[in-house]
C-alpha cells in the first residue's frame, strides 16, 4: 500500500496526538518508537501512514546534526506523500535546544524540498496563529504564546517571543516568509505561497484559526508533493487534521466512522514529571477522589540515589498493591527548585518498569512532554498503535513489544502538560464509560 504520510515527533507525547488525529479519520497508523526493521515494518504492511517518536525537542542542534539526516533519509525511503516534522503547537524552542529552524534545515536539505509549508494552530487544541503570532487558550482565556502562564515561563524553552518568524530567526538565517489569514479568506492562499517561494522564502509560515482554514493549508501542502519526491512540511496536530480533512473531501480517505472509545480498567497507574499547572490540578484532583498520590524526589531519582530510588519504589508498591488508582508526581505546577529533564525521565522510565512488572497494572498514564519522552523509552517498546479516544491530544494507546517482555498489549496514555481537563485521570481509567 502506497503511504499517503510519514511523521517524525520530536517528542513522544506530540507523537501520540498525531497518530490520535490519523486513526479517529479512518487513517491506518502505526508509530514505531524505534527504528524499524523491515520484519517490523512488513508486520504493518497495511498502514497509510507511519510515525516515528522521537526526542529532538530536548535535544542539542549538534545532537540533530548527528540524528537526524539518518531518521530523515529513512523515512524518504519509505516514499510517502507528504513528510512531517511534528512539533508541539505552543512551537516551544530555543537556539541549543529543541530548534525547529536547524531541523528545518536539515529535513529541507534530505528532502530537497524548495519552500517548506509551516503549520502550527490547531484549533482543536486551543493554539491559533493570526498575522504570524502564536496564540495559546488557558483557563478559558486566549493569551499571545509570550505571555502564556505557562508557556512564557516554561522551565526549559520559554517562549518569549509570539512572532514565529521573529522567533525562528534566532534559530535560523534561511528565510521565514507568511501566507496570512487574508489569503486565505480570500482563497489566494497557493497564489501567495508560490510568490513567497519565487521571492527566495525556505519556509512559510501559515496562517491557522479554525478547522476551514486548516482543510486549505492541507491541500495546499497536499499540492506541493510530487511524485517521485515527497514534500518536507514542519507542523502541529492542526497541520495533520488538514490534511485528512482534505484527504476525505476528495475521496482519498473513506467517509468518518464512529470512534473508538476506550474501555474502562480496574486500576491505573499515573506518573508525572510535569511542571505544568494544567497537570498540577489534575493531580490535586486525583488526591481529593481517593488516589494513591505521592511526590518523589526529583532531584534524588535524577542524581540517582538509591534512597530516593527505593522510597519511590516502596510507595507505588504499597498504593498499587492495595488496589489504589496510584498518581507519582515530581512536582504540582512550578518546581521549587532546580528543574530536570532527561536524567529525571530516564529514572521514572524505569521506575514505571520495575512497577509494571511487579504488579502487573495494564493501563499507565505518562506525564510531561520531554519527561514522558524520556521514560517511555525504558521500557524498550517496538511500537503503539491507537486504541481508543479519551481528550484531545492524549489518546490511549496499545504497546507493542518483543514477546518475552510481558509488555506486548500494554495500555498507555502518553500525556503533555497543558493537556486534559481536570479530571482527566478519571477519564483515562474510566475510558468511554460513565
Amino acid at each position: 500500500m502506497a503511504l499517503l504520510y510519514c511523521y517524525y515527533g520530536d517528542d513522544f507525547t506530540g507523537s501520540t496526538d498525531v497518530l490520535e488525529q490519523l486513526a479517529v479519520n479512518g487513517v491506518s497508523s502505526v508509530l514505531f518508537l524505534t527504528t524499524p526493521s523491515q520484519a517490523q515494518l512488513a508486520r504493518f504492511a497495511d498502514c497509510q501512514a507511519i510515525g516515528f517518536a522521537g526526542d529532538a525537542r530536548s535535544q542539542t542542534p549538534e545532537w540533530m546534526s548527528s540524528h537526524l539526516p539518518g531518521i530523515f533519509t529513512r523515512m524518504l525511503e519509505l516514499n510517502p506523500a507528504v513528510v512531517q516534522y511534528k512539533v508541539c503547537s505552543t512551537f516551544d524552542s530555543a537556539p541549543h535546544r529543541g530548534s525547529i529552524g536547524r531541523a528545518l534545515e536539515i529535513g529541507r536539505t534530505v528532502f530537497a524540498t524548495r519552500t517548506v509549508p509551516i503549520g502550527v494552530a490547531a484549533p482543536q487544541l486551543g493554539r491559533f496563529v493570526v498575522f504570524g503570532h502564536l496564540y495559546a487558550a488557558a483557563g478559558g482565556e486566549v493569551y499571545r504564546i509570550d505571555r502564556h502562564p505557562t508557556m512564557a515561563h516554561h522551565p526549559a524553552t520559554p517562549m518569549h517571543e509570539a512572532d514565529l518568524r521573529l522567533h525562528l530567526s534566532s534559530q535560523t538565517d534561511l528565510s521565514i516568509g507568511l501566507v496570512d489569514l487574508r489569503a486565505f479568506q480570500t482563497l489566494q492562499d497557493r497564489q501567495d505561497f508560490s510568490r513567497q517561494a519565487s521571492s527566495g522564502a525556505a519556509a512559510t509560515l501559515l496562517d491557522g484559526i479554525d478547522v476551514a482554514m486548516l482543510q486549505q493549508a492541507g491541500k495546499l501542502v497536499w499540492d506541493l508533493k510530487e511524485d517521485s519526491q515527497p514534500v518536507f512540511t514542519i507542523g502541529s496536530s492542526g497541520l495533520t487534521a488538514g490534511l485528512v480533512a482534505h484527504w476525505r473531501s476528495t475521496g482519498i480517505l473513506a467517509p468518518a466512522r464512529p470512534a473508538v472509545t476506550a474501555a474502562a480498567t480496574d486500576r491505573i497507574l499515573i506518573i508525572s514529571g510535569s511542571c505544568s499547572a494544567v497537570t498540577g490540578q489534575q493531580i490535586q484532583w486525583a488526591r481529593s477522589h481517593g488516589y494513591g498520590c505521592a511526590e518523589l524526589d526529583a532531584a534524588g531519582l535524577a542524581s540517582g540515589n538509591p534512597q530516593a530510588r527505593e522510597t519511590a519504589l516502596r510507595l507505588g508498591l504499597q498504593s498499587l498493591e492495595s488496589g489504589c488508582d496510584t498518581a507519582l508526581y515530581t512536582a504540582l505546577g512550578k518546581p521549587s527548585g532546580a528543574t530536570h529533564d532527561q536524567s529525571l525521565g530516564v529514572a521514572l522510565g524505569r521506575l514505571l518498569l520495575e512497577l509494571l512488572q511487579q504488579t502487573g497494572v495494564g493501563r499507565i498514564v505518562l506525564c510531561g512532554g520531554d519527561t514522558a519522552s524520556h521514560a517511555v523509552q525504558q521500557l524498550n517498546l517496538t511500537a503503539i498503535t491507537f486504541a481508543g479516544a479519551l481528550a484531545p491530544g492524549a489518546p490511549l494507546c496499545r504497546a507493542h513489544a518483543e514477546e518475552g517482555t510481558g509488555l506486548d498489549g500494554l495500555e498507555l496514555v502518553l500525556k503533555g502538560g497543558q493537556i486534559g481537563p481536570e479530571d482527566f485521570f478519571d477519564i483515562a481509567r474510566r475510558g468511554g464509560a460513565g
